[in-house]
């Protein structure tokens, strides 16, 4: 079960590593293409404040890959839970306030990561 949650809580890594490059780099290019519904004419007015956002998914994507640098087991345990708990509640603040597609992209793999740590 072990390995299982090593390699989900990897995928939930670089999937913010994905959403950090979207956000600080590639907004106006990939951005268009992924957020469809935003109006095209905002990508450029809103860069800075959504590479401020990618700046954010890649604090939790660094939260989750120091995990597998910890050696004791308690604590990478605890960090694991501290940072899928807030992949989690951005997942679901983003699923209710922009679109309910984040409930499933973001917050549900993370959900799924909580239950397996938390039953492990």
């Amino acid at each position: 079960m072990e390995i299982v949650i090593k390699l989900l809580i990897g995928f939930i890594a670089i999937l913010h590593l994905y959403f950090l490059y979207i956000e600080m780099f590639a907004w106006e290019t990939v951005g268009k293409k992924t957020f469809k519904t935003f109006p095209k004419e905002l990508f450029t007015p809103t860069k800075n404040m959504a590479a401020n956002q990618g700046l954010y998914n890649g604090f939790l994507a660094a939260g989750l890959i120091w995990t597998y640098f910890i050696s004791s087991t308690e604590w990478a345990k605890n960090i694991s839970l501290f940072f899928i708990s807030c992949v989690v509640v951005a997942g679901i603040y983003g699923a209710l306030t922009v679109s309910i597609k984040i409930l499933y992209v973001q917050a549900l793999p993370a959900i799924i990561v909580l239950s397996l740590l938390l039953f492990s």
